[in-house]
């Protein structure tokens, strides 16, 4: 997109609880994402990316050849549209169920790790399912139920794999090695598909799935072969249920990200259609088999990757919001001109166009999710934004089946094609948003809270209450601004803020909110990033010349409370004093 990243010095200022910390006076976040400054292959020079990407290239192609092999395995068991519709949402499925609490486990362990048992759970499946297929025991509701198996050991590998890229390149190389990530799938899709139909033609459905389970070896080699340095946590894990709550939380209060999720929930819906019936597209409406169904699917990833090659000049042509829209308008006539082909070029050069259409847009949404979300919740924002892609892909795949099986496959694919046509107007309700790589850095923090009350990090409810001296006339201006601290207080881990004014003294303002534990608050703090800082800054600039805020950080004891007694024991293991991090 136009424009550069301006870089700025940080400079110490405090944030609300009364920790210094480093800010950029920066404002606001760019207005753009950053340009390529380095060319689309520079990830590939570095070693641990290249051999992984590599590795990535080859279990794509397996991905791809177990679903020609399952898609066309549903056709031969069942003539039911809304079956072989399902195939997509069978496998897509589970990246929309498993993939936050695999986000959560890959924040809260070792990522690596994470990614490699993904994968042992997926080669498990795909192992059983061709052994299935050499017995006979094969049933469309099998199929659908080892795709989802399958897609289950996916959907713990995708996050930890996606958010562990930041670590394998250089920030600037982030969008490049995204791109690269994008083209590694879609260049297995370009050739996968058309060698899937030819395994199917020659050996069978069984010999599909059992090349998959292979082609699954080398990236566990080289996920396994890699020196990734865990960086210890200062705190400890928060335990799993808290974590999935703190991702869904933090997306909830992020009105950028929750926006990219909604988006991509409602592209994906009505781009579904045409790699969901495509195996109906090659049979019925060009009269062809597993070959011209390889055939289309291997022209929607040659699209793909010719996309994935003009990301670069698309960040510096166009807006994102201005990119999702023509890339939607060019979708929806390319399921146009597929509804009324029967031919196999023409059809081909549709798919093409579809192709490179999808995989820009999710990229573009993926760049964006990247590169504006902190480390500590990372995966988690990935796994949503997967979860919605995905979740859109399957609820799009069956509702397209369905008007398929109701009304024609030219009916489904034209109505798909009228709905892209009007998500430019999202525009005007949910407008896409642009973050700079900045905005998302974590805040140095040079001091520490000042504690004299014994405490473990399962104290709590721990109480907030900040102090605030401001002039009368900047009233109105300072009460605005502190909206955008409230967003950043709720998505970071705060319960029921509020904000008041005295009464007797209007120049006193008192912030107030909760947390549950201390170790929440400690979190709380570590997660501040630049752009926090930097809204907090903002409100900061209405305050009384020489005033100094004052924080209160209490230890809530409801009367009753079982932990108010002291004879009460604490299971944990360590109960020695928590003093900060």
């Amino acid at each position: 997109m136009a424009g550069k990243i301006t870089q700025h010095r940080a400079s110490p200022m405090s944030d609300a609880t009364g920790a210094s910390v480093d800010s950029s006076p920066n404002d606001s976040p760019s207005s753009n994402l950053p340009p390529a400054k380095n060319s689309a292959f520079a990830p590939l020079k570095e070693k641990v990316f290249r051999r992984i990407w590599t590795a990535s290239v080859l279990s794509n192609f397996g991905q791809l050849i177990l679903g020609v092999g399952v898609a066309w395995e549903m056709t031969r068991l069942t003539d039911s549209s809304t079956m072989v519709a399902l195939v997509q949402t069978a496998m897509m499925l589970p990246l929309m169920l498993v993939a936050l609490p695999a986000g959560a486990i890959a924040d809260m362990f070792d990522r690596r790790k994470v990614a490699m048992s993904g994968l042992c759970i997926a080669i498990v499946f795909s192992s059983t399912l061709s052994v299935l297929a050499y017995l006979g025991l094969t049933t469309p509701w099998v199929l659908l139920a080892f795709c989802s198996l399958i897609g289950t050991g996916v959907a713990f590998y995708y996050p930890a794999w996606n958010s562990s890229i930041g670590e394998q390149v250089t920030q600037a190389a982030l969008p490049a090695a995204i791109a690269l990530n994008s083209i590694s799938y879609n260049v297995a899709r370009s050739f996968g598909p058309a060698v899937g139909g030819l395994i199917v033609l020659a050996l069978g459905a069984q010999a599909a799935f059992a090349v998959n389970a292979i082609a699954y070896l080398p990236l566990l080699l080289a996920l396994f072969v890699w020196q990734r340095v865990q960086v210890p946590s200062r705190l400890p894990p928060e335990r799993i249920s808290r974590a999935i709550v703190s991702g869904m939380r933090y997306a909830l209060h992020s009105s950028p990200i929750r926006t990219v999720l909604i988006r991509v929930c409602i592209f994906t819906f009505g781009s579904a259609t045409a790699n969901a019936l495509a195996p109906l597209i090659a049979k019925d409406l060009l009269h062809g088999d597993a070959g011209t169904f390889g055939i289309l699917l291997g022209a929607t990833g040659v699209g793909a990757v010719l996309g994935a090659l003009l990301i670069s000049r698309i960040h510096e042509t166009f807006t994102l919001e201005q990119a999702v829209s023509f890339l939607a308008v060019t979708g929806g006539l390319s399921f146009f001109a597929l509804a009324l082909s029967h031919n196999l070029i023409v059809s081909c050069l549709a798919m093409m166009l579809a192709g490179a259409m999808s995989m820009v847009t999710i990229s573009l949404m993926n760049i964006t999710v990247q590169i504006s979300v902190p480390r500590w919740v990372i995966a988690r924002a990935l796994s949503l934004y997967s979860s919605l892609l995905t979740a859109g892909v399957a609820v799009g795949a069956w509702f397209w089946g369905s008007v398929a099986d109701h009304w024609s496959i030219e009916i489904s694919l034209l109505a798909s094609g009228a709905f892209l046509l009007l998500l430019p107007l999202l525009a005007f309700v949910l407008p896409m948003p642009n973050y700079d790589l900045t905005s998302a850095e974590q805040a140095d923090f040079h001091s520490e809270p000042e504690v004299n009350l014994p405490v473990t990090m399962r104290s709590g409810p721990i109480v907030i209450e900040i102090e605030y001296q401001v002039e009368e006339v900047n009233a109105r201006e300072y009460y605005d601004a502190m909206q955008a601290v409230r967003k950043l207080r709720m998505r970071n881990g705060g319960f029921d803020w509020t904000i008041t004014r005295d009464i007797a003294d209007p120049e006193l303002w008192i912030e107030r909110f909760h947390l549950p534990t201390w170790g929440d608050y400690l979190r709380m703090r570590d997660r501040l990033t630049q752009a926090d800082m930097a809204a907090m800054g903002e409100a900061d600039k209405h305050l009384k010349h020489g005033a100094k805020k004052h924080v209160r950080r209490g230890l809530e004891r409801p009367l009753g409370s079982v932990r108010w007694k002291t004879t009460t024991p604490d299971n944990r293991q360590d109960n020695s004093v928590f003093m900060g991090p």
